[in-house]
C-alpha cells in the first residue's frame, strides 16, 4: 500500500474533505468509498426507482465535490453528505412527478427495489411483504417519505434526521407522524403477517409506530448552494 493510500485510510472524513479542497486527487474518492452504500440506501428507499436513485446519488456526489470548500464543520461530513443526497432525491422526485404521464407497471417498479442478495436469500412470502411495504411508501409525499426513510428505516435519531433534512426537529416529527398515519391502514396487515416480529427503529418513536424495515445495502443534502431544500 502506498503511503498516500495508508494516510487516506486513516484520515477522518473532515481531514479528507480538507485534503480534497487543497487539491489531493484521491481524498474525495475515499470519502465516496466510505459512504456510498449508505447514500445509496437512502436514495433507493426515498425514490423507489433504481435508475432515479443512481442519478440522485451521482448528482449529490458531484454537488459535494464542487461545494466541498463551503463545508465549515458545523455538522459531521456524513450528515452533510446525507443532506445533499436527500435534497437531490427530493428534487428528482418533484421533477419526476411533474413529467409523469403514464404510470409504470407496479410490479416492474417494485421489482427494481429488491437487491440481488435479497432475491436470492429471502423467502418468497417475505419478498411479497417488502414489495407491499415499498409500494405503500411510494404513496407518500416525498417530504414525508424522506423523513420516514431516515428515522424509521435507517434508524436516525430525530435530531440527526432534522440536520440531514435541514428542518426543525418538530417538522421531522410532524412529517413522520403524518406519514405513519397515512401508512398505517396500508401496512397494518404486514405487521401481523411478519412472523419474525421485525419492527422499525424503536429508539425514535413509540412502540408500534414505526414502518417495518426493508433489507438493503449497508447503512451510510444539499449544502447551501447545492440542491433543493427538504
Amino acid at each position: 500500500m502506498r503511503a498516500e493510500d495508508d494516510e487516506a485510510a486513516t484520515s477522518s472524513d473532515a481531514e479528507l474533505l480538507a485534503l480534497h479542497v487543497k487539491g489531493d486527487p484521491d481524498a474525495f474518492g475515499e470519502i465516496v468509498r466510505r459512504h456510498r452504500d449508505r447514500l445509496w440506501a437512502v436514495a433507493i428507499r426515498t425514490l423507489g426507482d433504481r435508475e432515479e436513485a443512481a442519478d440522485a446519488v451521482q448528482d449529490a456526489l458531484v454537488s459535494a465535490y464542487r461545494a466541498a470548500h463551503t463545508f465549515r464543520g458545523q455538522s459531521a461530513v456524513t450528515t452533510w453528505l446525507h443532506r445533499i443526497t436527500v435534497n437531490a432525491c427530493l428534487d428528482r422526485a418533484r421533477k419526476a412527478a411533474s413529467r409523469r404521464t403514464s404510470p409504470v407497471a407496479e410490479t416492474d417498479q417494485l421489482d427494481q427495489l429488491l437487491e440481488p442478495q435479497e432475491s436470492a436469500a429471502v423467502p418468497a412470502e417475505r419478498q411479497d411483504l417488502h414489495r407491499e411495504l415499498l409500494g405503500a411508501l411510494r404513496t407518500l409525499p416525498e417530504e414525508q417519505r424522506a423523513a420516514l426513510v431516515l428515522v424509521d428505516m435507517q434508524g436516525y435519531p430525530v435530531a440527526e434526521a432534522a440536520a440531514v433534512l435541514d428542518v426543525p426537529t418538530g417538522t421531522v416529527k410532524s412529517r413522520c407522524a403524518r406519514g405513519r398515519a397515512r401508512l398505517l391502514p396500508l401496512v397494518r396487515h404486514l405487521r401481523a403477517e411478519d412472523g419474525d416480529g421485525t419492527a422499525g427503529a424503536a429508539r425514535n418513536q413509540e412502540p408500534g409506530g414505526s414502518v417495518p424495515p426493508t433489507p438493503g445495502p449497508n447503512d451510510t443534502g444539499a449544502v447551501k448552494g447545492g440542491g433543493g431544500r427538504a
